[in-house]
C-alpha cells in the first residue's frame, strides 16, 4: 500500500501513520519501521524521519498469517451481507468483538471463525482474524469483516483516507443548544486511569474527529447522528462526555450513578458504507435500533 504524505507542515512518520492506520498500534508501526517494511521512495526510515509534502510512504501489503489459536464456536450472527470477500455483521450488545484477556471466549471472532472455518483474513494475527476496526462491546451494530486479505488491505485504505462511511446513533444527556457541530480533539490513554481515553492536552494523542447533528431532542436529552471522520478508541464517548453530554448508561464516561447502566450503552452503529474491495462499488448498510435503545426513546418522547 503506498500513502503520498500532503500536508505542508513536517510530520514525524511514526506520528502520521498512528493517525492515518487506525487498527495498527504506534509500538507496532515503530516495529515495522525497525525491521525496514515501511520506507519511503523505497527507502528505509527511523520512526523519528519527518516527513515532507509529496513523500511516498510504502507499506507491507500483507504481513505472514499467524496460526489460527482462537476457538470456533457455535454463535448465532446477524449478518446482513455476505460475499467470498467481506461480511458486515450487526453486533449485540455484550459482545466483545475478539478475545483479549478475560474474554477468551464467546467472541465475535469464536462466532466468526464457526461460521466462515479458515475462510478469514490472517493479517490482524491469531486473535483478530479479519477484523479490520472494533466496536465496543456495548456497542451495537455494523461492523464489517474481510474473508482474505486483499479484502483487508483494500478496506484498511479506505479506513487510513477516511472514506468509509461510519454513522452511529447516541442518546446522550442535556439539552444541546447547537443543532449539529464538529469536535475535533485529539484522544489519549488517560493519564490518571490507563483503563480510560481522555481528550488529550495540544500536542498529544491522535487527532479524532466526530461530527454531529441532532436529531430528537427531548426533557434534558437528545439523540444525535454522530459521523466518524477517525475512529479512535471510545472516540464518540469520549467526545460527548467532554462536551458535557455524556451517553446514557456509560459506565466509564457517564453521570455517576447512573440507573440505566447495565441496560446498555446507548450507542449504535446505524450506517456503515465502503467501497466493495473487489468490485469497487459503493455499498451501505443500515442495521435497526436494538429494542432497549428503542424502548428508551419511547420512554423519553412520553415524558
Amino acid at each position: 500500500m503506498i500513502l503520498k504524505y500532503d500536508k505542508p507542515e513536517k510530520t514525524r512518520i511514526d506520528s502520521y501513520l498512528s493517525e492515518v492506520l487506525e487498527d495498527m498500534s504506534r509500538s507496532h508501526i515503530q516495529k515495522k519501521i525497525r525491521e525496514g517494511a515501511i520506507t519511503v521512495f523505497g527507502k528505509p526510515v527511523k520512526s523519528g524521519f519527518l516527513l515532507s509534502q509529496g513523500d511516498e510512504i510504502a507499506l507491507p501489503e500483507e504481513e505472514e498469517p499467524e496460526p489460527m489459536e482462537a476457538e470456533p464456536e457455535d454463535i448465532p450472527l446477524d449478518i446482513v451481507y455476505e460475499d467470498q470477500d467481506v461480511i458486515v455483521i450487526n453486533k449485540p450488545k455484550g459482545m466483545v468483538v475478539h478475545p483479549a484477556a478475560g474474554h477468551a471466549t464467546g467472541t465475535l471472532v469464536n462466532a466468526l471463525l464457526y461460521h466462515c472455518g479458515s475462510s478469514l483474513s490472517g493479517i490482524n494475527g491469531i486473535l483478530r482474524p479479519g477484523i479490520v476496526h472494533r466496536i465496543d462491546k456495548d456497542t451495537t451494530g455494523l461492523l464489517m469483516v474481510c474473508k482474505n486479505d486483499a479484502a483487508h488491505t483494500a478496506l484498511s485504505e479506505q479506513l487510513a483516507v477516511h472514506s468509509i462511511t461510519r454513522r452511529y446513533l447516541a442518546l446522550v444527556r442535556g439539552n444541546i443548544r447547537q443543532e449539529e457541530g464538529t469536535v475535533d480533539l485529539p484522544i489519549a490513554r488517560s493519564d490518571k486511569d490507563r483503563k480510560k481515553m481522555a481528550v488529550a492536552s495540544p500536542g498529544k494523542g491522535r487527532r479524532a474527529v466526530t461530527h454531529f447533528r441532532v436529531l430528537e431532542h427531548f426533557r434534558d436529552a437528545a439523540l444525535l447522528e454522530c459521523r466518524l471522520e477517525t475512529g479512535r478508541t471510545h472516540q464518540i464517548r469520549v467526545h460527548m462526555a467532554h462536551i458535557g453530554h455524556p451517553l446514557f448508561g456509560d459506565p466509564v464516561y457517564g453521570i455517576k450513578k447512573d440507573p440505566y447502566i447495565g441496560e446498555g450503552q446507548f450507542l449504535h452503529a446505524a450506517v456503515l458504507g465502503f467501497r466493495h474491495p473487489s468490485t469497487g462499488e459503493y455499498m451501505e448498510f443500515t442495521a435497526p435500533l436494538p429494542e432497549y435503545f428503542s424502548r428508551m426513546l419511547e420512554k423519553l418522547r412520553n415524558n
